[in-house]
């Protein structure tokens, strides 16, 4: 039982951990969105992310390579995270007309492949942000 027991409070602190992450996230994209507006690039998005990120002192990478397997056989790069933050949310930025069903196909799918739980669609073209600009993805939490 206490084995049990300490599985369930180490998954929950996981899940408290990557969702406290996520909202420090979207609490840096909404404070870009604010200074700089919508009708940049994706780009000067991420360049301004970076710096909030940086400021708010979490812990990321950028331009993260993702490598794949089949079967057990490498295939090599698959894709690159816009940003991993904390090492446990993957978070994809876009500068478009609206977040597709295709794009949150494809963050799954990166999720699933860097085996993390947590990922964030971040569309910096869509105001408000914080109602309309942001996709929560989840991988088998």
């Amino acid at each position: 039982m206490n084995a049990e027991f300490a599985k369930e409070t180490q998954r929950a602190q996981s899940q408290s951990t990557e969702e406290d992450c996520s909202h420090d996230i979207i609490g840096a994209a909404i404070e870009v969105q604010r200074e700089l507006g919508v009708g940049l690039l994706e780009s000067a998005y991420c360049a301004a992310l970076e710096i909030e990120l940086t400021d708010r002192g979490l812990a990321f990478e950028r331009e993260v390579p993702i490598e794949a397997w089949y079967k057990n056989q490498p295939l090599g790069l698959a894709y690159r995270a816009d940003f991993v933050v904390d090492g446990k949310v993957i978070v994809e930025i876009k500068a478009i007309e609206a977040i597709t069903d295709v794009h949150r196909a494809q963050l799954l799918s990166y999720l699933r492949v860097a085996d993390l739980k947590l990922g964030l669609l971040i569309n910096f073209h869509a105001a408000p942000l914080g109602t309309k600009g942001i996709a929560r993805l989840v991988n088998r939490l």
